[in-house]
């Protein structure tokens, strides 16, 4: 298969950096995604504080591929001006250490409320988003998280023809979770794919290991071919897991792994055998 470059969110290896450093390292990665370090989520960082991060990075051969935010990772009728200051800050952490991406969400919706009464608000809300980083060297992309408005092929179809600017970070094992056939989905937002998470999951929602669930990840990346992979394990609960999902859309783990660290590494091992490294 393709020449990928292989990333990965190292938090799931560890909280602690230079434990995440040497989880990328060990097993052959080259970038982070970065999203929280010492429990402390990115975007409560400040930049001469990642600075110091990316340095350490840096000194041992890595570099941050994409910042790995929760933008957009709130609830529609929550307080907006408060989250555009937070983004706007993210713009800032990612410029401040040369990130290609910053991944972002469509904002979680009211249960049991259709979507579409809720998309002009969600398309005005992208689209401040994107304004806010014009001029900045950096991509925002769009990831299919389950529940919120973006979570199925034709929703996140909607945002991504309505706003050319917003990429797309494909993740097979959000879209399974939704009900989503992964097939299906990438024959129509693959023009707007940046990059791919890496992460499966059966039919019932458990995640594992890519390649042994029903995310159809050896097509995906047959077709993908090239480009950047972020590894999401999710096989293990991690320090942070929980803060990561709305309490009722948590993933459902085996959880079968002695620990974050050598859950990262069966998530490394599968992927790297589906691709010939």
């Amino acid at each position: 298969m393709g020449p990928y470059k292989l990333c990965a969110f190292a938090d799931e290896a560890s909280p602690q950096l230079s434990d995440q450093i040497r989880a990328l390292c060990e097993n052959d990665l080259e970038g982070l995604e970065i999203r929280t370090i010492s429990d402390k989520n990115i975007v409560d960082m400040r930049v001469e504080e990642l600075r110091v991060i990316h340095r350490q990075l840096q000194d041992a051969g890595l570099y941050i591929w994409s910042i790995g935010s929760p933008i957009g990772k709130i609830d529609i009728t929550a307080d907006f001006p408060t989250h555009l200051d937070q983004f706007k800050h993210i713009l800032e952490l990612a410029v401040s250490v040369q990130a290609c991406c910053i991944r972002l969400f469509s904002f979680y919706l009211p249960k049991g409320q259709a979507p579409a009464q809720y998309k002009d608000i969600v398309f005005e809300r992208l689209q401040t988003f994107c304004d806010a980083a014009k001029g900045y060297p950096v991509k925002l992309c769009h990831e299919n998280e389950k529940g919120i408005f973006g979570d199925t092929a034709d929703r996140c179809l909607q945002i991504h023809q309505a706003l050319p600017a917003l990429r797309l970070v494909f993740d097979p094992a959000n879209f399974v979770q939704c009900g989503q056939d992964t097939i299906q989905a990438y024959t129509m937002l693959a023009p707007f794919v940046e990059y791919m998470h890496i992460k499966d999951a059966l039919s019932d929602g458990t995640v594992v290991p890519a390649g042994q669930g029903a995310g159809n990840i050896p097509y995906l990346l047959d077709h993908y071919k090239q480009g950047v992979l972020t590894l999401e394990p999710h096989l293990n609960h991690f320090t942070g897991l929980q803060q990561l999902e709305r309490p009722d859309l948590h993933s459902k783990l085996k959880n079968c792994y002695a620990s974050s660290r050598e859950a990262f590494d069966a998530a490394v091992a599968a992927l790297k055998l589906l691709i010939g490294r």
